[in-house]
């Protein structure tokens, strides 16, 4: 009966991690459904569903048994190694069908051969593509049981230090890092010869990817970073660093406001400190180092933050897919993981993703609207974080008499930079000379909270008021000097 027919169809598709289908087996063109063999292998496994349309209507093979037996051959001269799979025999009123169920591999790449040439394939949606470099180098590395972090490298460890490790280590654990330490925790062998992971703790710059660009936009889109963005930072070395300045640049971009109750107030921050810390601590040890010229990127925006990293989800698939509730933990670097868990950056392996979303929901004013989003490709992950203070009408929700500790902070440094400029401009000064001296790199970040301020009050002065946007242009405190001083 249809009915029948129809929940048979939806029920094994939905047993399987990922799938294609195939209305009859093309043998003189294998390539057709041999690439999809490697791409499952080499991810989360799959099926392919034979004698069954696109629109998952079954439409039967003429010869089952011969069909069987050129699917087996095909895959055992065509993909090496040899996968593991078994072709299940189905029958649907009256039709015969063929289920290939794909296992994912240990002894990754599985390679697609013929013609002189070798192909690794992974899933990108629901489309199997050839593999990028970067992509097939992991591959061989899971493939021997290995990861980049375990990989030893040229460098000696007597040459380098690891000072900011060594005191991270005791203010977080209490604990003194031992020199056997560094042999025990996978960052040296016994030679001395660092690991990937070792070099990316050095004080020194030694891993060029390790690397983390920050952005704060003017609204809720990307623009031009010369105009668009109110704050922006690069940061490149340590982990350690790049998480203590990602948190800290998140930090200095956001607010905690607050409400006033009968007898307290109630703090009304913009994120979940502890959702940043893991978001960012996500990004640093799951993301793909082998990806040349890669970094990770922090964009806030009036309404999110986004935390995008590279490397998509390790073992293939997409974070989509997943229930983050029951995923369990794939580590792409697991000496890096290991030792963000001593340093208790992290809990118990797997939960990360959990205590974002957890962490969140704590904060005043959440809901469901608000929830952390996660998403991945074969090529990045992100983690979007909403500001429960951005309401979804457009508007930032901000009552003017509740003023913080950090918008106070905020006015308590413009108003400093401002009395800097008043002071350097007893010369007069071009704009571009004022920018650089208070180190402000954005010209409408310049203009709002510096130049106009200072205009309209009369504490500033243009030498050529006739001539605006004369390239000669200069500022000064001189007119105002002659007649106060009471601007400083």
């Amino acid at each position: 009966q249809p009915q029948g027919r129809d929940f048979m169809i939806e029920q094994l598709i939905a047993e399987a991690t990922e799938c294609d289908f195939k209305v009859a087996l093309e043998t003189k063109k294998p390539k057709s459904w041999l690439k999809s063999v490697s791409a499952f292998s080499n991810g989360i496994g799959g099926t392919l569903f034979f004698g069954v349309s696109d629109d998952r209507e079954p439409i039967g093979l003429s010869d089952v048994q011969k069909d069987a037996e050129a699917i087996s051959r095909l895959i055992k001269e065509r993909i090496t190694p040899l996968p593991q799979f078994i072709l299940k025999p189905l029958q649907e009123d009256g039709k015969n069908l063929l289920a290939l169920e794909v296992s994912p591999g240990r002894s990754t790449p599985y390679y697609y051969k013929a013609d002189g040439v070798m192909e690794a394939y992974i899933r990108v949606g629901n489309e199997s593509v050839i593999a990028p470099d970067y992509i097939v180098n992991e591959l061989i590395l899971k493939g021997t049981n290995q990861s980049f972090d375990t990989l030893t490298t040229e460098a000696v460890k007597k040459d380098y230090s690891f000072t900011l490790l060594e005191a991270t280590y005791l203010e977080r654990t209490g604990l003194r890092f031992e020199p056997s330490d560094y042999v025990s925790f996978g960052l040296a062998d016994k030679n001395g010869v660092l690991t990937n992971a070792g070099k990316l703790m050095t004080d020194q710059h030694t891993v060029y990817n390790s690397r983390m660009f920050c952005t704060r936009w003017n609204g809720l889109e990307k623009g031009s970073i010369f105009d668009d963005a109110l704050d922006d930072k690069e940061y490149e070395g340590n982990l350690i660093y790049l998480l203590k300045s990602g948190s800290e640049f998140i930090r200095n971009n956001s607010k905690v406001r607050f409400v006033k109750e009968a007898q307290y107030r109630v703090d009304k921050p913009d994120y979940a400190e502890r959702a940043v810390t893991e978001a960012l601590v996500n990004a640093l040890i799951h993301r793909d180092y082998i990806v040349l010229g890669s970094e990770v990127h922090i964009d806030m925006f009036d309404d999110r933050v986004e935390i995008t990293s590279p490397g998509g989800m390790f073992g293939g698939g997409s974070i989509q897919e997943y229930d983050i509730y029951s995923i369990r933990s794939m580590r792409r670097n697991p000496v890096i993981a290991d030792l963000f868990h001593r340093m208790k950056y992290m809990e118990r392996r797997g939960s990360g993703l959990r205590k974002i979303v957890s962490e969140t929901e704590k904060l005043p004013g959440y809901t469901e609207a608000y929830k952390p989003e996660f998403s991945s490709t074969a090529t990045d992950f992100r983690v979007i974080l909403k500001n429960v203070n951005y309401n979804m009408c457009g508007a930032s929700v901000h009552d003017a008499a509740h003023d913080t500790a950090h918008d106070a902070a905020h006015d308590t440094s413009v108003i400093r930079k401002q009395n800097l400029l008043l002071e350097f401009c007893a010369d007069p000064k071009s704009r571009d000379e004022m920018q650089a001296y208070i180190d402000v790199s954005s010209r409408s970040h310049f203009s709002k909270y510096y130049l106009k301020p200072l205009l309209s009050s009369g504490k500033l002065e243009m030498m050529f008021p006739d001539k605006p946007k004369s390239k000669n242009q200069k500022y000064t405190t001189w007119i105002v000097n002659t007649f106060s001083d009471k601007f400083f």
